[in-house]
């Protein structure tokens, strides 16, 4: 069998009454799993949270932006690099050069501008996601077609260059969720980092509350006795089993496209999965935050590194825990199965060896998970993590 490294992270998490993720109809998102419905928050909502986690964490050289403005974002970058260049020159020549590189259409809205307005900026038809240093080196090759950039990109040494360029120095962000571009398939990259659906450890039922709001200013009192606003809010609340499992060496070969000569792969991995790490634990949703101020921390979160497939232990809560008559509450009973499910899994399909384990906890209802590895506050916990993958992508395993 191929030796792997896996990284995987469960973690329990409660959270008040809130809307973290919503339907189309403002519901919160749910699940039937063990037969009952769980509050649901998709794997969507917090991969997209993790990214923005990341801008508290890593340089923005080592991000990217998933936009469907690219010719306002490059032209932006042209113009830096050659001041002379008129604006709508500038978006032109980006529109161009993101077609070269991705295949993707960049052209003006459809929307109705004001009369005698500037036009917009160019847009493609969808998000497509570029890193920091992509931009910077296709704003450069840009520049160079400036004289006439259509019969530029029409040379196929200059597409070829374009393509090589939007697909090599992939960011963090990129590396590990991926990116895919309907028109340019091969510059396509497949995600490192698994994300599911969170999804409560018990039955989570959605409640609604009714609201009103008052005008502040009255001509009269008499004027109107009733509120100036009234509506209604719908949410939950919930202990939460959120999983994610990074292949750390797809996340290598991601980082590894396009790297300078001299420039070790090793340090941007182990960043690159520090970062993951600490981003998904910490992150948080932000969906009604300012109605229902849902700003928790999780309970417990257990990180694994692993030389196997990635085992998601979501089987523990099949059967929804209940409220206990002592205890109260879910932590307790969830943290219980956690600790049995993990090992029991880990022995019986013999995915277990090899694997290191730590834990970060809080309070004495988790107790239980405190044998399942070492246990450290998060920031040693990360270190470690980032240690253990960097010995083994040296060959240490």
């Amino acid at each position: 069998m191929t030796s792997r490294t896996i990284v995987e992270l469960h973690v329990l998490q409660t959270v008040p009454p809130s809307n973290l993720n919503r339907d189309d109809t403002g519901t919160p998102k749910s699940a039937v799993y063990g037969g009952v419905r769980r509050a649901r928050v998709s794997s969507q909502a917090w991969k997209r949270a993790t990214r923005q986690a990341f801008q508290q964490i890593l340089d923005p050289a080592e991000l990217g932006v998933r936009t469907r403005r690219l010719a306002e974002l490059l032209g932006a970058r042209i113009r830096k690099i050659d001041e002379s260049i008129p604006e709508a020159e500038a978006w032109n020549l980006a529109a161009e050069t993101v077609t070269a590189a991705t295949g993707a259409k960049v052209e003006p809205p459809k929307r109705n501008t004001k009369e005698g307005g500037p036009a917009p900026a160019p847009e493609a038809r969808y998000l497509i996601f570029l890193s920091a240093r992509q931009l910077d080196a296709l704003a450069e090759l840009a520049v160079k077609g400036r004289d006439d950039v259509k019969a530029f990109f029409k040379a196929k040494e200059n597409k070829t260059a374009a393509k090589q360029l939007a697909n090599s120095r992939h960011s963090v962000d990129i590396a590990l969720f991926g990116r895919m571009v309907a028109d340019g398939s091969d510059i396509n990259v497949d995600a490192a980092a698994q994300v599911a659906h969170a999804i409560s450890v018990h039955r989570a039922d959605v409640e609604s509350d009714y609201y009103t709001a008052v005008d502040d200013h009255k001509e009269r009192e008499e004027d109107d006795k009733g509120a100036g606003m009234i509506g209604t809010v719908e949410f939950n609340s919930a202990t939460l089993y959120r999983y994610a499992a990074l292949d750390v060496d797809l996340l290598r070969a991601n980082l590894g496209r396009g790297l300078r000569d001299g420039e070790p792969a090793d340090t941007p991995v182990r960043r690159a999965v520090e970062a993951f790490v600490r981003g998904f634990v910490e992150s948080l949703p932000t969906g009604k935050i300012n109605t229902f101020g849902h700003h928790t921390l999780p309970d417990a979160v257990i990180v694994k590194v692993r030389s196997t497939r990635p085992v998601n232990f979501v089987g523990a809560f099949e059967r929804p825990c209940r409220v206990g008559e002592e205890s109260g509450g879910y932590v307790l009973q969830a943290s219980e199965r956690l600790a049995k499910q993990i090992p029991a899994i880990e022995t019986a399909f013999g995915v277990g060896a090899g694997t290191e384990t730590w834990v970060t906890r809080v309070g004495e209802d988790t107790e239980a998970l405190s044998l399942l590895g070492t246990e450290l506050p998060l920031d040693e916990l990360v270190a470690a993590v980032g240690a253990e993958v960097e010995r083994r992508q040296n060959g240490s395993a």
